[in-house]
């Protein structure tokens, strides 16, 4: 088994007004390139990992500049495939104190949604990496995205690779048909570490654990209890004071042993797109170098420091989140 890190995910490209106008006081937009998986990537690779990302984009100059901000990274594009399809896409309207942040998606239709079962290589794809990540926001898109997930992770459990599933219910996909909690739990079942809280845990198995460490535990133990391949469980809390103010900790439970974080502040908030994915980053970067409690910790930084900078992805080094991680948060000049 190797050390690279494999995502599955759309490529989507972001729209937003500058600043924090909304669409009705704007005539320009500025776009980024992101999606939740690719946020991973992006950050893993930022940090010095060797990451591969399996997607769709578009046949066209769109999907190029895709391309090619994925190939900036140093991510390995080779099952990136294209078709027809325009590339997803979502505005944004970034919030600000009282005001909360607004989007609306056009993805169901775009190329990622027409990914192609099959048609990835899925042995050349696992091959030489110890972790694949998804989410739950892929399966919902499309049923070839599902079924092409599906063939991903059977392939990574036959080879005996770690799994991390952040099994994220979005209830305005899941259009085709298939009830989605019912598909989620099936997928995190070929997973191994799960990467939610009570909310995601009560949405697969349909129970109604309460939010507190008390719950949290309870519905842990039935997670594993129902899912038993999933050995690790790693919880992020967000707790918005507002829109420009934000606080962040981490939580687990791994093999019986409760574990948490100190609370982090941030404020001001500049952006709050792909924090959750840059907690995610962490504790797959901690997961490989660190003890699972550090990994917890350096996770809980990680997703602090992104809420700093503008975009989808975390450009912050490893170096940048252990300095977080280590309390060094008072913003003074590097010289």
């Amino acid at each position: 088994m190797g050390n690279k890190i494999l995502t599955f995910g759309e490529i989507i490209m972001r729209l937003s007004p500058p600043g924090h106008r909304t669409m009705k006081q704007s005539h320009e937009m500025e776009f980024f390139f992101g999606g939740t998986e690719l946020n991973v990537a992006a950050s893993l690779a930022t940090m010095g990992c060797e990451v591969k990302h399996v997607s769709c984009v578009s046949d066209d100059f769109v999907g190029e500049s895709a391309l090619a901000f994925v190939k900036s990274f140093g991510i390995d594009p080779s099952f990136i495939t294209k078709n027809e399809h325009p590339l997803g896409l979502y505005f944004l309207e970034v919030g600000s104190s009282v005001r909360a942040s607004r989007i609306a998606y056009n993805r169901l239709n775009g190329s990622f949604a027409n990914i192609e079962a099959g048609n990835t290589d899925w042995e050349k794809a696992v091959e030489d990496c110890c972790y694949f990540h998804w989410t739950g926001i892929s399966p919902g898109i499309s049923e070839s995205a599902y079924k092409t997930l599906k063939e991903g992770l059977l392939k990574a459990r036959e080879m005996g690779i770690e799994v991390t599933a952040d099994p994220a219910y979005r209830s305005n996909l899941w259009k085709y048909g298939k009830s989605g909690k019912e598909v989620l739990k099936e997928l995190v079942g070929y997973s191994t570490v799960f990467i939610g809280g009570v909310n995601e845990i009560n949405e697969i198995l349909g129970t109604q654990f309460s939010p507190d460490k008390e719950g949290f535990l309870k519905a842990c133990r039935e997670l594993t209890q129902q899912v038993p391949s999933i050995h690790k469980i790693f919880d992020k809390i967000r707790i918005g004071v507002t829109a420009s103010s934000q606080q962040t900790r981490g939580r687990a439970l791994i093999d019986g042993d409760y574990f948490e974080t100190e609370l982090l502040e941030v404020s001001p908030v500049v952006d709050r797109i792909g924090t959750g994915d840059a907690f995610v980053a962490g504790l797959i970067y901690g997961l490989q170098h660190f003890d699972d409690e550090k990994a917890l910790h350096f996770a809980n930084a990680a997703c602090a420091i992104k809420h700093t900078i503008l975009g989808d992805i975390n450009y912050s080094s490893a170096e940048d989140i252990l300095e977080v991680m280590a309390g060094d948060s008072g913003g003074r000049i590097k010289r």
